[in-house]
């Protein structure tokens, strides 16, 4: 996560607020923790925070969450776009439902999984990013990349919105297939809010970043009791989009294990949460998404086939940036006036060399490596327009890699390729794993468990 972001965490448990303090301070700009709640209209004015963890419950033994509620209400008083994050033990369905129709963004957890705390709050500090950028006119938000209207007038790009048109008005399964950074999210929530279920929850979940451990808990929620820790019952994401729409990212990254109870819930269209033995009726329009050879993997006996004819009723492809002619200088362009914003700047002018630059480009990351490219671009533009030099891309990666490595030095141990693979590609991200992991394509979060196994 890029240090990025002002947090504000409200919690009346001081062990909460230093472990959260301890955990977020190193990827975020700033935090302020405040253990008393009626302080909060002083904390919004001074600090204007990007995003708020808000603890549910401020009594000794309350469970209620009407506090959380109530505070929720006042905070979206001082300031409507207010992102918010509740913190609680105690998560059920109603209280899910009723959250996010208050304008909850997600929930985190007591106790909580570092990565996935860290996953949420980056994504909650995106949303305030793109909302900020709606407030001040412009319509294109963020989902992914910056972006919550599809940004691209090329044919290729065109038709894959028309078929989103007329697939928004089913509630047919849908698969979206292509390469890491390409829009694959942007493109289901496109659907979801063209649908009858557009004043319903959408709810995503990344798949990638799911221990086996984790699944079942984060997908279909638990009793009470159900294990050690759990001191409440907690609502899974199945249950918080009954209604609406459940987006599964990287669902090809799933194990046997995890297909398989996938599956059972959507054929039975229901969930039973951990230590209980009570079906839940959930009804959900499904979307996923995956980056992986999917027909492939059917093939090789790692994807169920059953599995896929559930989930690509409809079968979507997000076409690589490389594809859709200018559409990049359009992109470009967007994402100028974004960073410009976001660093104070004067709007610069992208120059003809760096169009030319910009088009003669692979791009292998996609959409994403182009934002991160631009923004990079005014960070380093000291005049009033973005020049090649500005960009630092490198057009012959592939030519200097061959001239740099022969064929008979390359090592042929599948660990070894791999260590040299994920080297090369944090060498060439400049030490930035996300875009490290998606030179690699692969999650973030899977370039984690990499680097603790082969302890790089």
């Amino acid at each position: 996560m890029d240090k990025h972001g002002k947090i504000l965490i409200v919690d009346d448990n001081v062990d909460v607020l230093l472990s959260l303090n301890m955990l977020l301070k190193p990827h975020v700009e700033k935090i302020q923790v405040l253990s008393d709640p009626e302080r909060i209209p002083e904390f919004m004015v001074n600090l204007d925070p990007d995003v708020i963890l808000l603890d549910m419950n401020f009594k000794r033994d309350a469970i209620s969450g009407e506090e959380g509620y109530e505070w929720l209400q006042k905070i979206q008083e001082i300031k409507s776009d207010a992102v918010v994050l509740f913190i609680t033990a105690y998560v059920d369905t109603e209280k899910a439902v009723r959250a996010i129709k208050a304008g909850a963004v997600d929930f985190l957890p007591k106790p909580w999984d570092n990565n996935k705390l860290l996953a949420t709050v980056e994504s909650a500090i995106e949303l305030s990013d793109s909302r900020k950028e709606s407030k001040d006119g412009d319509d294109k938000g963020s989902h992914n990349a910056g972006i919550s209207e599809p940004i691209g007038s090329s044919q290729i790009f065109k038709i894959l919105l028309d078929q989103c048109k007329t697939i928004a008005r089913t509630d047919a399964s849908v698969l979206i297939l292509g390469e890491n950074g390409s829009g694959k999210d942007v493109i289901a929530h496109y659907i979801h809010d063209r649908s009858n279920r557009a004043d319903k929850p959408f709810v995503s979940i990344d798949l990638g970043s799911l221990s086996e451990n984790l699944f079942e808990d984060e997908l279909f929620g638990h009793e009470k009791g159900a294990f050690t820790g759990a001191n409440g019952p907690k609502v899974g994401r199945v249950e918080m989009a009954n209604g609406g729409t459940l987006f599964l990212d990287e669902i090809g990254n799933l194990s046997a294990a995890m297909q398989q109870k996938l599956l059972t819930m959507i054929e039975k269209r229901q969930v039973t949460r951990l230590g209980s033995t009570k079906a839940i009726d959930v009804d959900i329009r499904l979307i996923c998404a995956t980056n992986a050879p999917i027909y492939k993997c059917v093939s090789d006996g790692t994807f169920r086939q059953d599995l896929l004819y559930r989930i690509n009723t409809i079968e979507l492809r997000t076409p690589p940036l490389r594809a859709r002619d200018n559409d990049v200088v359009e992109l470009s362009e967007f994402f100028v006036s974004k960073f410009a914003k976001k660093y104070n700047k004067k709007e610069p002018e992208l120059g003809d060399d760096a169009k030319e630059m910009l088009l003669k480009h692979d791009w292998p990351g996609n959409v994403r490596e182009l934002l991160h490219t631009i923004e990079r671009a005014i960070v380093m533009c000291t005049g009033s327009k973005i020049g090649a030099d500005n960009l630092m891309l490198n057009n012959d990666n592939a030519a200097e890699a061959s001239a740099e490595t022969k064929t008979e030095d390359i090592p042929l141990n599948l660990e070894e390729l791999e260590k040299v693979a994920i080297t090369k590609a944090i060498e060439r991200a400049n030490g930035n794993l996300t875009q490290a992991a998606e030179i690699l394509g692969i999650t973030r979060y899977a370039l984690y468990r990499k680097l603790e196994k082969s302890k790089l």
